[in-house]
């Protein structure tokens, strides 16, 4: 994607050509067609700018550029736009934005950043960084948007999140194992509640964890559970002896709740919130029984986080300002998962792993780690693809599960078979910069089939962090 202007000009012979340097533009404030012009192209050329891969708000540009300093503007949608992050002074063409080039490439501006030619585009450092330290939002603007977001979870209902019409699916427990997964695979869904007929009610729910813990047992050597008796293996057995296996695998790292947790109706948002962050699900049902024991009941819809983030952008849609940590950059508040910086030993790991590794290693990782997702990325720390628990169910289809070996088959070769599945409008990768807002990163995640975003250094997509739903709500309601 390199743009090429007046000044890469055409080789002529005998004629020494000056030094080009490839520079990075960045223009991270969305748009229809974005393009840049500037002193470099006489003003007079307007260079197309492309939206990065899963970041489609962030416009960038690669332009070969002379030592030296430069003048530069953004046409964005039909007007004129300089980007006062970047440094800007009053020209001939009104407000522009400025870079000095030096002939020694160990000066680099804030704005936009020397693209070495032996270097992947992916692979740029220093990019979009503001050399203006980054405002915190104060205790007191953190606890008022707190008790404003709690307010209004605590007055609103279960209810409003039930749609006029859907399909909720709901699995038997006296099917197999095998059909059952294939079937969420088939139908796009990561979990499904499960009814005992015998019982009369729901007793809870067959996951995407389900699935890996039965591919580490059926890796396991002295397992007693074989492919062949997981063609007839019914989920109400596997359920029974999940707790036992469970405590094998880790010894007591993460109990698995035995009883359904669900809601009703009139629960309130609030509560709704509560019992997923607590119990570590994506989702609970919403239950209605009309008689008091509870007896007959009805599955109403399935409550994730992400139909109450909805209703929160929803409610605050006209009065954003009334939560004042919405307006602030991801990077300034206490939120999500980040790299360690160089020197700094407390705070989370991110768990990251390379292509190459085995489907074994990311399985245990996911369990030992309790993600639901680990970031795949190259020997630079680029973001190149994302596997979640729900890619595993890809393994149900045609009994791919039966074929291979979970430590010789690599994550490459895993994602390619899901390369549509959990793809949202074509990108699995779901992405965010530092310097986004809450409000902006709360949009994006409030999007159907979006459960967290990988937090990428603009230009490189070097990771820097991961946010989820779950933690967007830790962070309001202080949990």
């Amino acid at each position: 994607m390199f743009a090429s202007g007046p000044e890469t000009g055409h080789e002529n012979r005998g004629v020494s050509r000056p030094l080009l340097v490839p520079m990075r533009f960045i223009w991270p404030y969305g748009g229809s067609r974005v393009f840049l012009t500037g002193s470099f192209t006489r003003w007079s050329e307007h260079i197309p700018m492309s939206p990065m891969e899963g970041c489609p708000t962030v416009f960038q540009v690669i332009c070969s550029l002379s030592p030296g300093y430069h003048q530069f503007k953004f046409f964005v949608d039909g007007e004129w736009r300089h980007d006062d992050r970047q440094p800007f002074v009053n020209g001939n063409y009104g407000v522009v934005n400025t870079v000095f080039i030096a002939r020694e490439l160990d000066v680099v501006s804030p704005s936009v950043s020397p693209e070495a030619p032996s270097r992947s585009h992916m692979d740029v450092d220093d990019v979009f960084i503001c050399s203006e330290p980054v405002p915190t939002i104060s205790d007191a603007d953190l606890e008022v948007s707190r008790q404003r977001a709690a307010t209004f979870l605590s007055r609103h209902t279960a209810y409003e999140l039930l749609p006029d019409s859907s399909k909720v699916i709901a699995l038997d427990v006296n099917i197999a194992v095998k059909q059952a997964f294939h079937i969420l695979h088939e139908q796009g869904i990561p979990m499904a509640p499960l009814w005992d007929s015998f019982k009369g009610q729901f007793v809870g729910v067959l996951s995407a964890l389900d699935f890996i813990l039965i591919l580490r047992e059926l890796g396991n050597h002295g397992s007693n559970l074989t492919e062949e008796e997981l063609e007839t293996h019914t989920i109400s057995a596997w359920k029974e002896g999940k707790v036992h296996l469970s405590r094998q695998i880790d010894g007591n790292a993460r109990s698995y709740p035995r009883c359904l947790v669900h809601a009703g109706p009139y629960d309130s948002l609030k509560d709704v919130v509560l019992k997923i962050l607590r119990s570590k699900v994506a989702m609970v049902p919403i239950i209605h029984s009309a008689s008091q024991d509870g007896s007959f009941p009805q599955l109403l819809n399935l409550a994730t986080l992400s139909e109450v983030l909805k209703c929160i952008l929803r409610h605050f849609k006209h009065s954003s300002s009334s939560l004042p940590i919405l307006q602030q950059p991801i990077c300034s508040i206490p939120l999500g998962t980040w790299v360690p910086k160089i020197g700094e030993s407390n705070g989370q790991s991110l768990a990251m792993l390379q292509p190459n590794a085995s489907l074994g290693a990311a399985l245990s990782l996911l369990v030992q780690a309790d993600v639901s997702s680990i970031p795949i990325v190259d020997e630079n720390d680029s973001l190149l693809d994302v596997y979640s628990r729900s890619d595993i169910t890809a393994l149900a289809k045609d009994k791919a599960y039966a074929q291979i070996c979970l430590d010789e088959m690599s994550i490459h070769q895993a994602l390619q078979l899901c390369q549509d599945a959990n793809s949202i409008n074509g990108q699995r990768c779901q992405m965010c910069l530092r310097s986004d807002t809450l409000h902006k990163v709360m949009e994006r995640l409030a999007s159907p089939g979006v459960r967290r975003l990988v937090i990428v250094e603009a230009g490189s997509k070097r990771v820097e962090g991961i946010i989820s739903l779950s933690d967007v709500f830790r962070l309001l309601l202080g949990v």
